[in-house]
């Protein structure tokens, strides 16, 4: 097997073999891990408390949505409670499959969707791919969370998910707070919404790329691993399959 194939196979952060020593020696070291962890911690809890204390933007207007239950609203997805968190998943109209990155993080919200609406959160995929296209991917990953399609608006376009055709043209588009090249026509991200008692609803926050990490709890598991992630940094999520196509 050539080497550029074994670091695909492997990844390429292969842990080196770390200095043996004694338990007396190891704590030291781990106390002095655990006060850059407990420091990270309160940065995140702070960075975390600035993200709520994000100005929001007043949505005027209306998106019309069809899912399995028909045609809602921006509105109606929230299902009676005030906040609602939008995962922008990959899959574009006329395409045969989902995104495997984006399959890779989806495989985490039906856990996280037993647990969300006790603190007055609804979560909802959203994708740009008609829902005739989205229900049969659905049903072969066996996901459960609310899938709906933005076909019929521009709710993809105005979150900067998908490349307008002016976009496309350019070979241009603006993603992540930035324009850059054209990658794909369908990117990943995921937004947040609040309603308030007159049932007007905002925009709180929006995030895109590596702000996604968070959502992968397979990350933080492996975080903790002794090889870590093991990707390979020119093409980190190249191990990457949908969870019915890894070898038995």
């Amino acid at each position: 097997m050539k080497q550029e194939e074994m670091k695909s196979k492997t990844g390429t952060n292969q842990m080196n073999d770390p200095e043996i020593v004694s338990e007396t020696e190891w704590l030291v070291a781990r106390k002095d891990l655990l006060t850059r962890e407990k420091e990270f911690n309160r940065q995140r809890d702070a960075l975390s408390a600035a993200r709520r204390t994000l100005p929001m933007v007043k949505i005027d207007k209306e998106y019309v949505f069809e899912g399995p239950e028909g045609s809602e609203t921006l509105p109606d997805l929230f299902d009676g409670r005030s906040q609602l968190i939008v995962y922008h998943f990959m899959l574009g109209p006329g395409w045969e499959e989902g995104c495997k990155s984006c399959s890779y993080l989806a495989d985490h919200f039906d856990g996280a969707n037993w647990h969300l609406p006790q603190r007055d959160v609804t979560l909802v995929v959203i994708s740009r791919a008609p829902v005739d296209e989205i229900q049969p991917y659905q049903k072969r990953m066996g996901w459960r969370f609310k899938w709906v399609s933005s076909y019929g608006n521009d709710f993809n376009f105005d979150y900067h998910v998908s490349a307008t055709e002016e976009e496309k043209a350019k070979g241009e588009m603006f993603y992540n707070y930035e324009t850059g090249e054209l990658i794909s026509d369908e990117l990943p991200g995921l937004s947040a919404f609040y309603k308030n008692k007159e049932g007007q609803v905002f925009h709180t926050y929006s995030t895109y790329a590596r702000g996604l990490d968070i959502l992968v709890g397979t990350y933080n598991f492996l975080d903790f691993a002794p090889k870590g992630r093991d990707e390979n940094p020119d093409s980190t999520m190249d191990w990457v399959r949908r969870h019915d196509e890894y070898a038995a």
